[in-house]
């Protein structure tokens, strides 16, 4: 796919003054050349043309907030001074894989005041006999050379200086919100579950109190059972004398018995 189509296709309706990364990798260069790139992409941060086949970087529009720039696995040999014209604010630029052969080429990025990070793999000039130490004191302002400082010491993965706008930040908290929000549902459905318990608990108690009223009540209906059972048990002049008095009246033989004496 050539470039300039390939270009269409990312802007994906946008204006280019809205897009911020922007990437060409593994389309076809027009002569070796940057082709559909203007000056238009005034807000672009981050760019990468990676295996397009390019050979000169003398097309490159002027691009102020360009901050990181991918071009490995291309053809070029010098004419960097481009850069410094043209992208002043960069920070970090990968060349590896290019035809990169003298420290000498790389002079014109002295004038990158922001460069943090070069990368040179797979270059000729890595060859070079303190290849590293003649880089860092030609370019004294970067911090990492080919992913290492001046002290061998590994870069972090992530450089917030040279992560384009930033959107993988944005991503990360957009994930630890989800997280949170998960925490919250969790929390909601253990105090759901913990409620739930609180009735089961509640219903418990409840069937058990009415389990001992049940009992009491039985305990009753048994004590009056038996007192019908010691009734039927008397003679019948007995029994019937104390139904009265248990009814408040007196026997009317008894009276009989008053009245005569």
């Amino acid at each position: 796919m050539e470039m300039i189509r390939r270009l269409t296709l990312e802007l994906r309706n946008k204006k280019p003054g809205e897009v911020k990364e922007l990437v060409l990798d593994n389309c076809l260069s027009d002569d070796g050349k940057v082709i559909g790139l203007s000056s238009d992409f005034e807000n672009l941060e981050f760019l990468s043309m990676i295996n397009v086949s390019l050979m000169s970087i003398s097309n490159l529009p002027k691009l102020n907030k360009l901050r990181k720039l991918e071009l490995s696995d291309n053809r070029i040999s010098g004419g960097l001074e481009v850069l410094a014209e043209r992208t002043p604010n960069l920070t970090h630029l990968n060349l590896s894989g290019n035809r990169i052969k003298d420290i000498n080429t790389l002079e014109p990025l002295k004038k990158l005041p922001n460069l943090r990070s070069l990368d040179l793999f797979n270059c000729e000039v890595t060859t070079l006999i303190n290849y590293r130490e003649s880089v860092f004191t030609l370019l004294p302002q970067l911090s990492y050379l080919d992913g290492f400082d001046a002290d061998d010491q590994e870069a972090p993965d992530s450089d917030p200086e040279a992560d384009g706008d930033g959107v993988e930040d944005e991503y990360e908290n957009g994930e630890g919100e989800e997280e949170n929000d998960d925490y919250e549902e969790d929390d909601l459905d253990e105090e759901v579950i913990d409620d739930e318990d609180d009735d089961d608990d509640d219903l418990e108690g409840e069937e058990e109190e009415d389990g001992l009223d049940d009992e009491e009540d039985e305990d009753e209906d048994g004590e009056d059972d038996e007192e019908d059972e010691a009734d039927d048990d008397l003679p019948r002049g007995e029994k019937r004398k104390r139904n009265l008095e248990d009814e408040g009246e007196e026997d009317p033989e008894d009276e009989e018995d008053d009245e005569d004496d």
